[in-house]
């Protein structure tokens, strides 16, 4: 066996692994179409100050998490820890905010330097839907219902439960971080190591510790619910209202804070009880300021994420790959022939193989390894006379098709196709 590993919270993904992971992403494609969203392609690593400006320098993920580099050239260059800031930088970039609201959605592998346990690797993979520049409520409920829907068509929706949260306006965010850093600070000596250094920089990061001391001090801590500004309840009302409308179920959860600076009114977070402290599926939440943070002007947005991994592992049903269909020549005389018909049911649109080498049994064993549901057999004498024998490798029946018509009696599913 190699010495060489995958590095420490990477993974392959073949066979299984990698079918459920294409049902996903193949999956989220499909629903967020229905809602009119398109996607869109971000490079894997972009200047660092795209996530630093963005996330918050109090951010776990830029303080601990980020893979950061110096390329030659002496830039300062990170693997993108998340995909919000990245379409934010690529609005601006492409001249784009003035042709709003876009409808994105995106794919691909995200890089935190995390330890590694189960449903959290160091290079994992999210799907992303964001519309940007769109203030309403109405839009978060609609971002919120298009998750919800990814998560029904997908087959697991009924095993997660969508909990919401408020982090109001500017204002009500101020008044709430006055609370908290005098509630905190009664109680400083009690915290961990790392909530008393966020005390001062950023108290909101106390409320999403993961430290037991600090848990049982966040669940008496104030609630924004108190400090609400006019405006920010209206928001919050007319978010739940129109969820209501929409018939998207839903649970209040105050101490949602997400786990990056850019949040603002809207939070949430689908969760589940089947992956333990990886509970979190699907999540998001609006963000009005991250594309003036990328130089654009002031843009509301709302937007989510989902981990394809933690994703993968909830679906029970995959649909099965097809079948192929195993071409066998027998003899060298056949061999062209059957290239012609291989490449024939391939333009068909019929998943067909073929052995490159060995006599008529080791080719129907390779036939029966790959699980082949028919089998087209060519000699000397079909060639004589222009058919092959088509097989069904399941019924045993067999029945002789002329060379320009195997596509069509394997899906017309005819005695010997069926």
């Amino acid at each position: 066996m190699s010495s060489l590993q995958p590095v420490r919270g990477t993974h392959d993904l073949i066979g299984e692994e990698r079918r459920r992971f294409n049902h996903v992403v193949e999956t989220a494609r499909r629903i967020v179409g229905l809602y009119g969203f398109d996607e869109w392609s971000t490079p894997v690593f972009e200047d660092t100050r795209v996530f630093s400006r963005s996330l918050g320098d109090t951010s776990d993920v830029v303080s601990k998490e980020m893979y950061t580099f110096e390329d030659r050239g002496g830039e300062s260059l990170t693997l993108r820890p998340e995909g919000t800031a990245a379409i934010c930088r690529a609005l601006v970039t492409n001249g784009l905010t003035q042709s709003l609201p876009q409808k994105v959605f995106y794919a691909g592998p995200m890089f935190r330097y995390e330890r590694p346990q189960k449903g959290r690797y160091r290079q994992f993979h999210q799907i992303g839907a964001e519309l940007l520049g769109s203030a309403e409520p109405l839009a978060d409920a609609e971002v919120i219902a298009m998750g919800r829907d990814v998560l029904h068509a997908l087959g697991i929706g009924d095993e997660v439960v969508l909990e919401l949260n408020t982090l109001g306006d500017s204002a009500s965010r101020d008044a709430w971080r006055t609370a908290l850093i005098a509630y905190f600070s009664e109680r400083r000596a009690e915290l961990s190591a790392d909530s008393q250094a966020r005390l001062e920089r950023n108290p909101l990061r106390i409320l999403d510790s993961k430290a037991p001391q600090d848990r049982a001090l966040v669940a008496d801590s104030p609630t924004i619910a108190q400090f609400l500004t006019p405006e920010a309840q209206a928001f919050w009302d007319g978010l739940r209202s129109t969820l209501d409308t929409m018939g998207v179920r839903f649970r209040e959860n105050p101490r949602i804070v997400r786990g990056l600076d850019y949040y603002g009114h809207t939070a949430f977070e689908f969760v589940t009880e089947r992956l333990g402290a990886q509970g979190t599926v699907l999540a998001g939440g609006r963000y009005d300021g991250l594309v003036a943070e990328m130089g654009g002007p002031a843009t509301p947005a709302i937007g989510w994420a989902g981990g394809i991994e933690r994703l993968s592992m909830l679906l029970e049903d995959v649909p099965a790959e097809p079948r192929p269909v195993a071409v066998v020549p027998m003899g060298a005389d056949a061999q062209a022939a059957s290239l012609t018909v291989l490449q024939g049911l391939r333009a068909a649109g019929i998943r067909a193989e073929t052995s490159y080498r060995g006599n008529m049994k080791r080719r129907m064993e390779r036939a029966n390894r790959m699980k082949a549901s028919h089998v087209v057999v060519i000699g000397s004498d079909e060639i004589a006379r222009g058919v092959v024998q088509l097989k069904n490798l399941d019924s045993g029946q067999q029945a002789e098709i002329p060379f320009d018509g195997v596509a069509a009696a394997l899906q017309a599913g005819s005695a010997a196709g069926g």
